[in-house]
C-alpha cells in the first residue's frame, strides 16, 4: 500500500474511531449533570426560578418518515421528569407551571441550515397558575433578561430560526386567581379522544367552510365578578394552529351569574391574530352586566336575548375592530335587531350602528332612561327581582328617583341611531315611530333628535346629559306639534268628534342624577297649547286626576263642556314653576289658574278663577283651591270675597307677553280652524 492509502487509511480510521466514541459517550453520558446549569441559565433568563426536579435524558431514535438515507440519521429525543417554573418576586405564590414529563423530539439535520426543528412536545399532567393581584402585578407577563437594554441601530437579527410543529398533552390543569376582575376559576382541558368534525359541533347552519377538527374539550368552573361561572367547550389542535389558511376552531358556553353567552366559530391565522369569525349568542337579566365580561358599555335593560355574527379583526395594538352583524332577539318585550360596532382607539374605544325594534314596549323602554314607563312587563318585573333591585323612590314622592348611573359614561363613545317602529305602551296612548340618535363622548350623553310620534303628531326633542360633570347636568329642549285630541283621548265619546290639535314647547335645564333632582333644580319655561276639545269629570277620571275631577265637577257640574282653548305659559326658575299665563276658554266661562308648582319638594299652591259667559253656568261665586303633595293633593273652596264680575277679564289684561309667545306654537296653515288664535289675539288687545 503506498504511502498515501496508508495515511488515508489511518485519517478514516480514526475519525471513524472519534464517531464510535462520541456515539458511545452521548449514548451513556449522564444528562442530569447539565441539570444545574440548565436550571441556572433558564433561571437568570426568564427572571424567575425554573428547575428540573426529575430524571433529564435523551433517547435516539431513527426517524423512518423521512425519505432515503435521512431515516438512517437518529434523532434525539429528550425527556425531563418534574418541571417547575416559579413565579416573579412580587407574587406571593412559589409555583406558576409545574410539568410532570416533558417529551421532544429535535432534528439534527435542520440543525445543519440553522433551524431548530421541533416536530412535537408531549405534556404530561401540565399544571398552571394564573395569578393577578390587587395592584395589577401578573405572573403571565415575562421580565425578560436584557429585556430593558435599548437595542443596538446595528444589531443583526439572527440567523437562526424556529419551527414547532405540534403540541399533545393529557388532561391539564389551569387555575386563575384575579383579585381585579374578582375571579377565582379552575379549569381542565382533556383530549377528546378522536377528532369532532367542525360542522357537527356548529350545526348545518354555520357557512365556515375549512375548519379544522376539534381536538380538546375544556370545563371551568369557579367565580368572575363575585358571580358564579360555569362553562365547557371545545378547541382545535395544535396543528391548526399554525395553519394560515385553516381556520382554528372555537365553541364555548359560558354562564357568569345570570349572563349566558355562548360562541361557536374560528380564528384565521392564530400565530398572527388573523381575526375572529363567531356565531355568539348572549342572554341575561340586564345588558348592563355584558360590561365585566367584555368592556362594552350598554345601558341597565330588562332580560334580553340577542343571536347573531361576531367579526373581529386584529389590527395594530389596542385597535381592534368588533362587528357584531345582524343579530335578532329581545329585550323585555321588545324584539330587537341590528349591527353594531366596537373599535378600539385612542382615546377610548367606540361603539356605533343601527339598531331596530318592529315593536316596541314601553315598559321595557322605562329603566334606559330612569323611569318606570309602564306596567304588565313579566320579563322587566322578573329581571329586577332575579337581580335584586329594590326602588329609589321614595314613598311620598311621584317624580323618578331611579338614578342615571354616569361613572362608566366615560370609558368609550358611541354613535348608535335607534328606531322603533311599532310602541306599545296602552290603548290610552298611541305613540309610534321612534327614533333618536344617540351620541356618548367624554361621558357626555346626547340624544338629538329624539322623535317620536304622538296622537298623529308629533314630539322632537333634543336631551343632552353632562355626565363627565357631578353632580350631572341635563338640558331638554322639546317640541310637540299637531297633537290630535280624538286620538289622545279616544276613551272620550265628546273627544272622537274633535278636530282639535295640542301644541307644547319646553326648554328646562338643572343639575342631578334623576329626573326627579334634574326638575327640582330646573330652568327654563314651558308653553302649551290646545284648542277645540271637552272636559268633563269623565275625562279627569280617565287621565287619573281626581282632583281635577273635584275641581271640574264643582265648576261645570257633571256636563261636558267645549273648550275652545286652552293656554299655559309657565316660567320655570330653580324648580319653581310660576303661570304667567293659564286659562281655559270654554263656550261658557274663562277659567283662569294662578299660583306655582314645586318640584323641588313636590309640592303645589293653586288658585283656579272661574268666570261665566253670558248665562251663568258656573255657579261657584269663590275661587278654587289645589294644594298640597303630587302624591296627596287638596283641593278646595276658597274662603273670602266674591268673585268681582269680570275679574278673569282684567287678569286677561295683564299677559300681553305670554300670549305673543304662545301664537308661535300656532302653524299658519292651521289658523283658520284653531281657536286659539282669536282668543290670544283677543288677550293681546286687552288694555
Amino acid at each position: 500500500m503506498s504511502r498515501a492509502g496508508k495515511i488515508t487509511s489511518w485519517v478514516i480510521g480514526i475519525f471513524c474511531l472519534l464517531v464510535v466514541v462520541l456515539v458511545v459517550i452521548i449514548a451513556t453520558f449522564d444528562w442530569n449533570r447539565l441539570k444545574p446549569t440548565i436550571n441556572q441559565k433558564v433561571s437568570t433568563e426568564l427572571n424567575r426560578p425554573f428547575a428540573i426536579r426529575g430524571d433529564l435524558g435523551v433517547d435516539w431514535v431513527r426517524n423512518r418518515e423521512e425519505p432515503g438515507w435521512r431515516r438512517w440519521v437518529p434523532w434525539p429525543q429528550i425527556h425531563a421528569e418534574d418541571i417547575v417554573l416559579g413565579n416573579p418576586p412580587d407574587i406571593p405564590e412559589v409555583t406558576m407551571v409545574h410539568l410532570q414529563r416533558a417529551d421532544a423530539t429535535i432534528s439534527p439535520l435542520a440543525l445543519l441550515h440553522k433551524e431548530i426543528f421541533i416536530p412535537w412536545i408531549k405534556l404530561q399532567r401540565p399544571d398552571a397558575r394564573l395569578i393577578q393581584t390587587a395592584d395589577k402585578k401578573n405572573n403571565w407577563t415575562f421580565n425578560l433578561a436584557n429585556s430593558d437594554q435599548p437595542e443596538e441601530a446595528n444589531q443583526q437579527p439572527s440567523a437562526w430560526s424556529f419551527r414547532l410543529d405540534n403540541i399533545l398533552f393529557d388532561q391539564g390543569h389551569i387555575a386563575y386567581r384575579d383579585a381585579v376582575n374578582k375571579a377565582n376559576v379552575k379549569m381542565e382541558v382533556d383530549p377528546l379522544g378522536k377528532p369532532v368534525p367542525y360542522g357537527q359541533v356548529a350545526g348545518g347552519d354555520d357557512k365556515q367552510k375549512g375548519a379544522a377538527d376539534f381536538v380538546f374539550g375544556w370545563r371551568a368552573s369557579g367565580t368572575y365578578n363575585n358571580q358564579q361561572l360555569e362553562g365547557s367547550g371545545k378547541l382545535g389542535g395544535m396543528l391548526s394552529l399554525r395553519s394560515k389558511t385553516t381556520p382554528f376552531p372555537v365553541q364555548a358556553d359560558v354562564r357568569n351569574g345570570t349572563t349566558r353567552v355562548g360562541i361557536t366559530g374560528s380564528l384565521q391565522d392564530p400565530l398572527n391574530l388573523g381575526g375572529l369569525d363567531l356565531r355568539v349568542r348572549f342572554s341575561g337579566d340586564t345588558l348592563a352586566n355584558l360590561y365585566e365580561l367584555t368592556g362594552v358599555l350598554l345601558p341597565d335593560t330588562p332580560p334580553y336575548e340577542t343571536d347573531g355574527h361576531l367579526k373581529v379583526k386584529f389590527g395594530e395594538k389596542d385597535n381592534a375592530v368588533y362587528r357584531y352583524e345582524n343579530f335578532n332577539g329581545h329585550i323585555g318585550d321588545s324584539d330587537i335587531h341590528g349591527t353594531l360596532t366596537y373599535t378600539q382607539g385612542k382615546p377610548r374605544p367606540k361603539l356605533s350602528g343601527e339598531v331596530v325594534s318592529r315593536q316596541l314596549r314601553m315598559a321595557d323602554l322605562g329603566p334606559l332612561i330612569g323611569v318606570d314607563s309602564g306596567k304588565g312587563s313579566e320579563k322587566t318585573k322578573s329581571g329586577e327581582a332575579k337581580r335584586g333591585e329594590t326602588t329609589n323612590q321614595p314613598a311620598d314622592r311621584v317624580l323618578p328617583h331611579d338614578r342615571f348611573d354616569t361613572k362608566n359614561w366615560d370609558v368609550m363613545d358611541a354613535d348608535v341611531k335607534f328606531s322603533g317602529k311599532r310602541i306599545e305602551h296602552s290603548s290610552s296612548l298611541p305613540l309610534s315611530d321612534l327614533y333618536t340618535h344617540l351620541e356618548l363622548k367624554n361621558g357626555d350623553l346626547l340624544l338629538d333628535p329624539l322623535r317620536f310620534g304622538v296622537a298623529g303628531g308629533n314630539i322632537n326633542s333634543t336631551i343632552r346629559l353632562e355626565g363627565s360633570k357631578t353632580p350631572m347636568r341635563g338640558r331638554a329642549d322639546l317640541h310637540a306639534r299637531r297633537l290630535h285630541l280624538r286620538q289622545l283621548f279616544p276613551d272620550v265619546e265628546a273627544m272622537r268628534s274633535s278636530m282639535g290639535q295640542l301644541n307644547g314647547d319646553a326648554k328646562l335645564s338643572g343639575t342631578g342624577n334623576s329626573v326627579a333632582d334634574l326638575l327640582a333644580t330646573s330652568n327654563g319655561d314651558m308653553k302649551l297649547l290646545m284648542n277645540d276639545g271637552v272636559i268633563s269629570r269623565s275625562l279627569m277620571e280617565i287621565v287619573g286626576l281626581n282632583v281635577g275631577n273635584y275641581v271640574v265637577g264643582k265648576l261645570f257640574g257633571d256636563d261636558e263642556v267645549r273648550i275652545n282653548c286652552a293656554a299655559a305659559n309657565l316660567d320655570v326658575r330653580n324648580g319653581l314653576a310660576t303661570s304667567r299665563l293659564f286659562v281655559f276658554d270654554t263656550t261658557n266661562a274663562v277659567v283662569n289658574l294662578t299660583g306655582n308648582v314645586n318640584f323641588a319638594n313636590e309640592r303645589m299652591d293653586l288658585s283656579i278663577n272661574p268666570e261665566s259667559k253670558g248665562v251663568r253656568i258656573v255657579t261657584l261665586r269663590s275661587p278654587l283651591y289645589v294644594r298640597g303633595t303630587f302624591k296627596n293633593p287638596d283641593a278646595g273652596v276658597k274662603a273670602g270675597p266674591l268673585l268681582a264680575r269680570g275679574a278673569a277679564a282684567v287678569a286677561l289684561g295683564t299677559v300681553l307677553t305670554p300670549a305673543a309667545a304662545l301664537l308661535a306654537l300656532i302653524s299658519p296653515s292651521d289658523n283658520e280652524d284653531n281657536q286659539c288664535v282669536n282668543v290670544l289675539q283677543q288677550m293681546k288687545n286687552q288694555k
